[in-house]
């Protein structure tokens, strides 16, 4: 990475508390406009977001890309559905395992990768219950305690 450049890591903190990743998948994004400048200042938000197949592409819903401040008359809509790039035979397996009951694609984590493309990372991930919750917290006190005790 170039001296000077800030990376960009926006995470989505809710996903990994309310699902339990199963595959991970790192996935393009086609943008357009305004929106990797907005992207690159950090101004995205993956709250609620979520990935949903049609006629056999992939699109992320719920991700907001806020306008670019410097923008004039070409600004991009803030809360558009967008597609994801993948391989044919990366949406093959995504598709299969999407319709059985209880997984679900969620959007984990939106980051610059080294060749300045916008990336998202996807997981397939199937939904916690409430024990697992507790059971989830539970963990990562008792690390958190140890890594105080300096275990």
């Amino acid at each position: 990475m170039a001296k000077g450049k800030k990376q960009v890591r926006i995470n989505n903190k809710r996903a990994s508390f309310d699902y339990e990743f199963i595959e991970t998948y790192t996935a393009g994004i086609q943008l357009v406009g305004t929106e990797i400048k907005s992207l690159r200042e950090g101004r995205a938000s993956l709250q609620d977001a979520y990935c949903y197949f049609d006629h056999g592409q992939l699109y992320v819903k719920g991700m907001n890309i806020s306008t670019y401040a410097w923008g004039s008359w070409g600004q991009h809509e803030p809360a558009r559905d967008r597609k994801l790039l993948l391989t044919k035979k990366e949406l093959r397996h995504l598709m299969a395992e999407d319709k059985k009951r209880g997984v679900t694609i969620v959007a984990v984590r939106l980051f610059i990768a080294d060749n300045g493309y916008a990336k998202l990372l996807i997981a397939l991930a199937r939904g916690k219950k409430e024990y697992d919750k507790r059971q989830s917290i539970k963990e990562r006190d008792l690390r958190r305690e140890l890594s105080r005790n300096g275990y």
